[in-house]
């Protein structure tokens, strides 16, 4: 019976020790989650404000943690303050000022943390002329870094472009892949080049 006692005390000792190390492993983990996210946090609600400040001037918009206490499971919220406007919820914008709030927080977070080649889909799609044009801005100092791969029917973000790769059926049903380099050229010439 002692025998048996000793064996059941070793692994429970065995166990607590055990319980111990995988409580500290937990916790190291736990403060680099918080470490991490509170790094990157900061980067790009920093880079927030000025991408939105440029987007929209005389605009503001920043980033808020709705559980700024509980950091493991805190939210973050978006608040956006166009020019000329004083509400800050998403959900009360215009469709073109919610795009442009959102591509606002995509381009905060490339610059937060670049990565060498970015991927968008018409991201641009509902934005008028001088919003386009100051989206354009951003992405021209963006592709200093890293390559941009954008998806558009606009002209204009056509004409800022490195090369354009275009996708057309043509009457037999086959896809054909057009491509061409543009720096220098009109997307026009390109177009009639191409026809």
């Amino acid at each position: 019976m002692e025998e048996r006692y000793n064996f059941l005390s070793t692994q429970l000792e065995d166990v607590k020790a055990a319980r111990k190390d995988l409580l500290g492993v937990v916790a190291d983990v736990d403060a680099r989650i918080l470490q991490v996210f509170n790094d990157a946090f900061v980067d790009v609600e920093r880079e927030f404000r000025g991408v939105f400040t440029a987007l929209f001037p005389g605009g503001e918009g920043r980033l808020r943690l709705t559980e700024p206490d509980d950091m493991l499971t805190t939210g973050i919220e978006v608040e956006a303050r166009p020019p000329g406007k004083k509400i800050t919820r998403l959900s009360l914008l215009s469709g073109g000022e919610k795009a442009l709030t959102a591509v606002a927080m995509l381009v905060a977070i490339f610059r937060a943390r670049p990565s060498p080649f970015y991927i968008m889909d018409e991201v641009e799609a509902a934005l008028d002329d001088v919003n386009l044009r100051r989206l354009l801005s951003l992405f021209e100092q963006l592709r200093e870094q890293s390559q941009i791969i954008i998806i558009t029917h606009q002209k204009p973000t056509m004409e800022v472009a490195d090369a354009l790769y275009g996708v057309t059926m043509q009457n037999d049903g086959i896809t054909a892949v057009i491509s061409q380099r543009m720096r220098g050229q009109q997307v026009d010439q390109l177009v009639t080049n191409s026809s």
